[in-house]
This record gives C-alpha cells, structure tokens and sequence, in this order.
C-alpha cells in the first residue's frame, strides 16, 4: 500500500486534481516500466558489444554518408 503522507502529497497536486490519482499513478507506472526496459537493453548491448564497441564506433564513423536519409 501507499504512504497516507505520500497519497495526501499526491492528491494536493494540481494535475492529479483534474486527471485523477489513477491516471497519474498509471502513467507513472508505465514511464517507471519504460525506462526499465531501456535500462535492461541498454545493459544486454553493453554487455554484447561492450568489449567491441570502440571498434564498432570507428566502423561507423568509417562509413558518414550510409548514416544519412537520401536526397530527394
């Protein structure tokens, strides 16, 4: 369960006053949950290419104009 000095700080706040505390808590809910997986992919390519990457980082710096759109 909440906090009771948390939730009363919570519902003093303006936003949650017009969306909800179920809004605000489900967004924050999903922005924690986003931020996670970022986090945990993050650390996979870290842990994957970690050893490699200053080599990966020249191999992309060796090829400028695959990193960009076309000309129209």
């Amino acid at each position: 369960m909440f906090d009771e000095a948390l939730l009363k700080r919570l519902d003093a706040d303006e936003e949650v006053r017009q969306v909800g505390r179920s809004a605000v808590l489900r967004r924050a809910a999903a922005d924690y949950l986003r931020r996670r997986k970022a986090k945990t992919t993050a650390e996979a390519y870290k842990r994957a290419y970690g050893p490699r990457r200053a080599a990966l980082d020249q191999a992309l710096t060796d090829w400028p104009e695959e990193n960009t759109w076309p000309e129209q």
